[in-house]
């Protein structure tokens, strides 16, 4: 499928409801110990051994039976606290960032889908699961963290990988250019998601998955680092990457959408590409 275009016009662009500059501010603000604190927890927990647990616990999505509308229905009790930009229930969100892309690229229907589903994964903090083990940016575990993960000076002094000589170079337990899909990524909705998505065969192209799978992964990305996992495919999915963080970033405002005069559009895309009841 062809890549969004790098000089898209301007005009398709999401008009923030402040100035780009104000948004992933990890420096000031009225949330930012609420966010410092789960990502503090993050990266102290967010071990090999406890990615390749949370794998296994959830890979079978054997856990429970419920439609996409409904599990988003479950996110209107989820604030998530590792984001400085909002305090509104995420199911707000996914509505904005759909409606963004749907405004930029009309004649991709599938592409607004994957901006109701992008954060779905979610709901795994209400399944039990603290914050830290489900929102926020990813990461791989098992190399060197690298200098853009959010806060990597200061929040993984504890945590026993960072001690581990056999994660502590550049490429850690990986093959240079080993493909991202043979990374194991810090554990949380956007790779439990992604399982979800494959365990009930949604019918969308494969750039679907791969957005949803790293959306989060914002070192790479927003700041270029981990190239050296990467793979061709993964140069080749990038732009597919950037363009949904365009409307899951920029989107962000406090005026929040007639979620019900929504739900019949998102509904028959759901219809469409993933009916009916889902295993999670």
């Amino acid at each position: 499928m062809k890549p969004p275009r790098a000089d898209a016009d301007p005009s398709e662009e999401p008009q923030p409801g402040k100035a780009k500059s104000e948004y992933r501010n990890y420096t000031e603000g009225k949330l930012l110990d609420r966010v410092y604190s789960t990502y503090l927890l993050m990266h102290t927990h967010q071990t090999v051994d406890f990615v390749r647990r949370k794998s296994a616990e959830y890979g079978g999505c054997s856990l429970r039976r419920m439609s996409v509308m409904e599990a988003l229905e479950l996110l209107d009790q989820l604030v998530d606290e590792s984001d400085p930009d909002v305090d509104f229930p995420n199911s707000f969100h996914a509505y904005q960032t759909a409606e963004g892309i749907r405004r930029a690229h009309p004649d991709k229907d599938w592409f607004h889908l994957v901006g109701l589903l992008h954060d779905l994964g979610k709901v795994l903090a209400l399944f039990g699961e603290p914050q830290w083990a489900v929102v926020g940016d990813t990461f791989p575990v098992g190399c060197k963290v690298q200098s853009s993960v959010v806060f990597s000076d200061s929040t993984f002094h504890q945590n026993p990988d960072s001690r581990d000589p056999r994660y502590s170079t550049e490429c850690g337990m990986y093959q240079p250019h080993c493909g991202l899909e043979n990374v194991l990524m810090s554990w949380g909705h956007d790779e439990y998601m992604y399982r979800v998505m494959k365990f009930n065969n949604f019918a969308l192209p494969k750039e679907a998955f791969y957005m949803v799978r790293f959306h989060s992964f914002y070192p790479w990305h927003a700041h270029g680092d981990y190239g050296h996992l990467c793979s061709e495919e993964d140069l080749r999915m990038l732009p597919w990457v950037k363009e949904l963080n365009k409307f899951d970033l920029y989107t962000k405002q406090e005026e929040l959408p007639e979620v019900q005069e929504l739900r019949g559009y998102y509904q028959s895309l759901i219809d469409k590409y993933c009916p009916g009841q889902l295993c999670w």
